[in-house]
């Protein structure tokens, strides 16, 4: 085995306000993420924990039933304030942490294009020299392999990519993210793939606030300077999706950390999610024409003969407008020896590709998600993602449950 000591950062966004103070008991620059998140929609008969989604309204405006504001306010939260900006408070006693405490109400207008392009990657990172030693097995490190960029149309190449974006006490954060299929409900999907630390701080902190995601963002490729002056439907051509329920393993809400290996090899989660103005009743796989399968049955690294890994680079040089790929036969990297070996890719992508998936094809010659981007050095030149095991398809079996039917 090999011993390794990298400098690792979580694949995340980076905040785009720098006056902004972080709070010191909350690490989540660049953590790796499982959690386990909660949330409901708009049906009061969802679920028994908190209510977070919004109904459609008339004239297509969001409101919310009285019942839903009774249960936000059960966790001490006035949605009328919440609204307005209390959301921006992260008390470290009000931060809610555990998963039936995840909300997320909509808040229309909030993710506009500026919002959306000044969300960046935190570029922070520590040496993790307690990655080294007897922790299984590890392959050599791979040779970089240059990240290629994916050609406009997005929605052509690649519909199920694109972004999730959220806000956390730094700031204004961005993840990759993929439409996946839903087996409850056939060719009707909501459902989105994720890293888990995209949504929870880990365990010195809680859940994110304002989770959206955003398929097939700056569809037509542009750069960072052109995307100045782009239309809402320019930088969101699908619209934006509210993340109505997640969920992610309970590993990451125990162990996450800012940064290296804690949690990483169960750094996954599941969104639920519903258009921002009420849609035109189409879900979002109807909306974006594809989903991707999910395999729980991966095989073995010396079995995969290639996996091409998706995302959105905002760390330089990349700038977190445009969509990027890197193909390479994966090696294992192992961070603990209790803990499942990840797969490893050589890839230049930086932050900001986090949660972005990881395809490969099957048993059947179609191609299926079987990763995430999770973690890589801070000098960037390799990625590595949690294999998708029992503790993924339980957290996935339990979104998909959650809205069968609906």
């Amino acid at each position: 085995m090999r011993s390794i000591r990298p400098s690792f950062t979580a694949r995340r966004g980076r905040s785009a306000r720098r006056g902004t103070s972080p709070l010191p008991v909350v690490a989540l620059a660049a953590a790796l993420a499982l959690t386990a998140t909660a949330c409901e929609s708009g049906d009061a008969d969802a679920g028994g924990e908190a209510t977070a989604s919004a109904a459609a309204g008339g004239e297509g405006k969001i409101t919310i039933p009285q019942d839903i504001k009774d249960k936000l306010k059960e966790h001490g939260i006035d949605l009328d304030k919440w609204k307005d900006g209390a959301w921006k408070q992260w008390d470290k006693d009000d931060w809610l942490r555990e998963a039936k405490d995840y909300i997320n109400p909509i808040i229309e207008g909030l993710w506009d294009p500026d919002r959306m392009r000044e969300a960046e990657d935190p570029d922070r990172g520590v040496d993790e020299s307690d990655l080294s030693g007897d922790q299984g097995v590890t392959d050599p490190t791979p040779q970089p392999v240059d990240a290629q960029a994916v050609s406009p149309r997005y929605h052509a190449n690649a519909p199920e990519a694109g972004k999730v974006f959220f806000d956390s006490p730094e700031g204004t954060m961005v993840c990759s993210a993929t439409v996946v299929q839903d087996p409850a409900n056939p060719g009707k999907s909501n459902m989105v793939w994720t890293a888990g630390h995209c949504v929870h701080a880990g365990k010195s902190g809680g859940w994110y606030r304002n989770i959206a995601f955003v398929p097939s963002y700056n569809d037509a490729g542009k750069n960072a300077a052109q995307m100045k002056d782009v239309t809402k439907e320019e930088a969101a051509p699908y619209g934006v999706w509210w993340a109505d329920w997640a969920q992610t393993s309970e590993q990451w809400i125990a162990q996450g950390g800012p940064t290296g290996g804690n949690g990483a090899s169960y750094d996954f989660a599941v969104l639920h999610v519903k258009p921002e103005a009420g849609g035109n009743g189409k879900s979002l796989e109807e909306t974006v024409g594809s989903a991707l399968p999910v395999n729980f049955n991966a095989p073995a690294v010396p079995d995969v003969d290639s996996i091409k890994a998706m995302g959105y680079p905002a760390a330089p040089p990349f700038d977190g407008q445009k969509l990027y790929q890197c193909q390479d036969k994966p090696g294992r990297l192992s961070l603990a020896a209790s803990d499942p070996t990840m797969y490893r890719i050589g890839c230049t992508m930086t932050g900001g590709s986090s949660g972005g998936g990881w395809v490969a094809t099957g048993s059947d010659g179609k191609p299926a998600l079987v990763s995430n981007t999770s973690i890589g050095p801070v000098d960037s030149g390799w990625l590595a993602g949690p294999r998708l095991g029992k503790e993924a398809k339980g957290i996935f079996d339990s979104v998909s449950d959650k809205f069968a039917g609906q």
